[in-house]
């Protein structure tokens, strides 16, 4: 896909961020790019017409960018899962396992109906931890993940093996 090819070219690379030994995929180029954010939400929005979506679920923080523009385009609603004590109403959480030590995410409690039709979007996918913590805090609310779409994944991280269970789409892979 040659539009693919040339977001590729926007996305910048920042050495040593957030830690020494990391290469940062910065995205803020491609987002400063209109006509590569318009075709990222409209290659998205097209891939999941026919998926009956109810609710769009994003990952604080990039992942709210990409998941505010595609509810909005697609006609369902927006939910963000956010690092905990973010959320001002009652939640449920999910705690997951870091390299060194836990996270957790949290959702509101009445963010979702039961058996609401969910795309989990977020701007990379690399270990897959936060991804598949946001799925379970999906499923704990009683909505049904049909798919996890991500801008970039990180191949080389094996994200997807801790997403088994889950489909999974990138449209830039690294």
């Amino acid at each position: 896909m040659k539009i693919m090819d040339e977001m590729k070219t926007k996305i910048r690379d920042v050495p040593d961020f957030p830690k020494k030994g990391i290469i940062f995929k910065d995205i803020t180029p491609l987002l400063a790019d209109v006509r590569s954010f318009q075709s990222i939400i409209d290659t998205l929005a097209k891939k999941y017409a026919d998926k009956t979506i109810d609710a769009i679920v994003a990952v604080e923080s990039r992942g709210f960018i990409f998941g505010s523009a595609l509810a909005y385009r697609m006609d369902a609603g927006f939910v963000p899962v956010r690092k905990k004590g973010k959320l001002p109403y009652k939640t449920t959480k999910v705690e997951y396992a870091l390299e060194y030590g836990t996270d957790v995410v949290e959702m509101h409690e009445d963010a979702l109906h039961k058996g609401s039709r969910v795309l989990l979007i977020d701007d990379v996918l690399a270990t897959g931890g936060t991804a598949k913590a946001s799925c379970d805090l999906i499923e704990k609310v009683g909505g049904q993940v049909v798919e996890c779409a991500f801008v970039i994944e990180l191949g080389f991280l094996n994200g997807r093996e801790k997403l088994k269970g889950h489909e999974v789409f990138s449209l830039i892979q690294y």
